[in-house]
This record gives C-alpha cells, sequence and structure tokens, in this order.
C-alpha cells in the first residue's frame, strides 16, 4: 500500500471484529511510528497498550462506571476537546459529522437515546481487541502536543498498510482519573487519548461513512508557485 492509499483509506472506524491483532505487529507499528517528527528530537510520547484479560478487565471496571454515570460528569476533562464558542466553518464541519454518522445508522436527531447508546461504543473501544492509551508530560506545550499527533498519524497509517484499522479517541479525558488508575500515569504525565486498533467490521453501517473535506482553495493559498 502506498502512502497515498494509506492516507486516502484512513477512517476512524467505529466497530471492529473480534479478529485478534498479533503482538509483533502492534509492537513493529509502534517502533516505526518512532520515526515520526519532533522537534529537538524529545520524542514526547508515552504508551499503555491493553490486551487480552488486561482489556478484558479494564472494559469491565468502565461498564461499571457508565452504570454509575451514564453520562460520566463524575470525573470532568482535563482539556476541551473542542474550543468554547467554536465558530464556522469549524462548528459547521463538526455538526455535518455527526449528522452524517446518524444518518448511516438512521438514527434521527429526536433520538437522544439512542445516539448516547452509540457513543457508549467509545468505552468499548468499538469492540477493538487492542487499546492504546497516549499520555503526555505535563510539562510540554504546544508544540510538543503537535509532535504527539504527527506520532498518532504515523501510527494510523502504519496500521491501514497492515491492513488494520484505527479510531483515535479524545473522548477519554472524560475518565481520566479511572484511565490513571488504571494503567499508573505518573503525576507528572496526562492522559492525551486512546486509540482503538483492529480489524474494520465491513458488515456495519457507521464504517461506510466517508466523511467530507474542504477543497484545497478553502484551506490554502499560493504565492510565486
Amino acid at each position: 500500500m502506498s502512502v497515498s492509499e494509506a492516507v486516502d483509506t484512513r477512517m476512524s472506524a467505529r466497530a471492529f471484529t473480534d479478529q485478534p491483532v498479533d503482538a509483533a505487529l502492534v509492537r513493529r507499528i509502534l517502533q516505526t511510528a518512532a520515526r515520526s517528527p519532533s522537534g529537538g528530537n524529545i520524542q514526547p510520547w508515552n504508551l499503555v497498550v491493553l490486551g487480552g484479560d488486561e482489556l478484558a478487565r479494564f472494559k469491565a471496571l468502565v461498564a461499571e462506571k457508565l452504570r454509575d454515570d451514564p453520562r460520566l460528569e463524575g470525573e470532568g476533562h482535563e482539556y476541551a476537546v473542542y474550543p468554547a464558542g467554536l465558530q464556522d466553518p469549524y462548528r459547521a464541519r463538526r455538526f455535518k459529522c455527526a449528522e452524517d454518522m446518524y444518518a448511516t445508522m438512521g438514527i434521527p436527531r429526536a433520538d437522544k437515546a439512542a445516539r448516547y447508546a452509540f457513543i457508549a461504543g467509545n468505552y468499548r473501544f468499538w469492540g477493538a481487541p487492542v487499546a492504546i492509551f497516549t499520555c503526555v508530560d505535563r510539562g510540554m506545550g504546544p508544540p510538543q502536543w503537535s509532535d504527539l499527533g504527527m506520532f498518532l498519524q504515523t501510527v494510523m497509517l502504519l496500521a491501514r498498510e497492515a491492513g488494520l484499522h484505527s479510531c483515535a479517541q479524545e473522548i477519554w479525558t472524560n475518565l481520566h482519573r479511572t484511565v490513571g488508575d488504571f494503567i499508573s500515569i505518573p503525576p507528572g504525565q496526562m492522559l492525551f487519548c486512546g486509540l482503538a486498533l483492529g480489524y474494520r467490521d465491513e458488515s456495519h453501517p457507521a464504517n461506510t461513512l466517508r466523511t467530507e473535506r474542504a477543497p484545497l482553495e478553502e484551506f490554502s493559498s499560493f504565492r510565486g508557485l
């Protein structure tokens, strides 16, 4: 698979099969992704990978949390996933993404219960057999967070090269205390996101969504070229 094909076919899969992912493959993907760009070669990413019995134990813990606090409002969050007062065109893009996703499953806007039940799949890693938590030192700034983002993109593209799919999940900041306790995040680090990794369930309608991207002219200008 070419890099272009990996970029074009990468998507946020929201349903996975239970087909196991070889542990050696996961290690190879992460080790190769360590060649991602990093200012000053700081390499600010820290990972914890869960699978097998450990992942099952974690998901059981989260399921219990969901029963006690269905909207997971008890832990708050360590950062805002989206800025307050998000303006257009960004707000419109986010809204359309959500509406298009629910449309694949025939869930109307008025059916809040069904929408919430679907989104709760995040807390099961959408059924993926591998879960990766990414953390960053609290002393790091926006440039290092950018490095972490490039590392994650590299992981997701390498996953596509290997025939896998993924879903990056910032929603886990809502459960940062539970995650931190389970995977023993040091006090000097904070949870950034989770990453579901596995083989995409081709039969699930949510996985048919191909989100739109703005045309080049909307986000770029060229001078002297």
